[in-house]
């Protein structure tokens, strides 16, 4: 019988074996990966849009696109996927394979929001890793131009004093419009009867009509204020040369910052070189002069330009504060 060293020795040349095959295995995927990262893109690029053609997220697809296919040197689709408040075109974006042929444009409503409000299939702080931020842009709070008050501090005295408490319009249920304005109840100790509308043109019409007294506003309240007929009183967010002489609400309320963005984002997984071609693209895209005009005109859309740390920690953080709103507010969705 065969003592156990010798059992040892018998089967040492297996075990080398083993170890060399797998070393070379590693190799060849090591080698494969990087060929094919090297090689990207190789066919066309998908990206999803989670809303119909038309609208501004639609729009600023559309204005990327081909400007990304030239640099990339393949095809960028844009592909419509409406549907579930947006979930459909997250779900799919997140369940794709991470190769870096599926990414998803979409607002920060459908990544940071909606997960909170919606039993989704995909988690976005664990199913998506952020490419880049786009743009961003800004609501105000509106007012109809008959009510007796001129700025924030005049609203806030007035929304005191009002008996029943005074109704806000806002574009459905767990929207920005809507979260803005109940985090402004709670900062401000005020107490308004929010009045959900089916998107921003319902809602813009019920102020202008009288129905509702105020609302946070973004593209669909801005022409109307031109006009006279709203009165702008506040910044949602930061300062910005489309309101150049209004105030935002966290010079009165430190901390109180609602800002709208968009931008860019992958299955997780996807390799690291790939996230690096594409996030330089897209740097060299919101640097150009031509596209920074183009979004100018699309509403008073401002280049959003992070690192990828940054713009990761952001996501992350907005990610929380909306968590924290809906559950403080109790929203439903209908």
């Amino acid at each position: 019988m065969r003592s156990l060293d010798e059992h040892s020795r018998h089967f040492l040349p297996s075990r080398r074996r083993f170890a060399a095959l797998r070393a070379m295995a590693l190799l060849v995927l090591f080698v494969a990966g990087g060929v094919a990262n090297a090689q990207y893109p190789a066919r066309p690029i998908r990206v999803y849009v989670p809303n119909p053609p038309g609208g501004a997220t639609d729009t600023l697809a559309r204005l990327f696109a081909p400007k990304m296919a030239e640099a990339l040197g393949q095809t960028v689709l844009v592909d419509n996927r409406p549907g579930s408040n947006g979930n459909v075109a997250t779900e799919m974006a997140g369940k794709a394979p991470p190769d870096g042929y599926s990414l998803l444009l979409g607002a920060d409503a459908q990544v940071v929001i909606s997960p909170h409000l919606y039993a989704m299939q995909v988690d976005p702080i664990k199913d998506l890793v952020p490419v880049a931020s786009l743009v961003s842009t800004n609501m105000v709070l509106a007012v109809n131009a008959s009510l007796p008050v001129k700025n924030i501090a005049d609203f806030i005295d007035y929304a005191r004093r009002a008996n029943p408490p005074i109704p806000y319009a806002s574009i459905g249920n767990g929207s920005q419009h809507h979260l803005a304005m109940e985090m402004l109840k709670a900062r401000a100790g005020i107490n308004l009867t929010h009045i959900p509308y089916k998107g921003g043109g319902p809602a813009t019409i019920a102020i202008l009509a009288g129905e509702v007294p105020v609302m946070f506003g973004g593209n669909s309240v801005s022409g109307q204020i031109k006009a006279g007929k709203l009165r702008a009183i506040a910044l949602a967010g930061k300062r910005t040369a489309a309101y150049p002489d209004l105030p935002p609400l966290s010079d009165t309320y430190p901390g109180l910052e609602v800002t709208p963005w968009l931008g860019v984002f992958a299955p997780t997984g996807v390799p690291g070189p790939i996230l690096a071609r594409l996030r330089g693209e897209f740097g060299r895209l919101l640097a150009d002069g031509e596209i920074r005009d183009k979004l100018h005109g699309l509403g008073g859309l401002e280049p959003f330009i992070t690192t990828p740390e940054e713009f990761t920690a952001y996501f992350r953080t907005e990610y929380a504060k909306y968590g924290q709103v809906v559950k403080a507010v109790g929203v439903k969705v209908d």
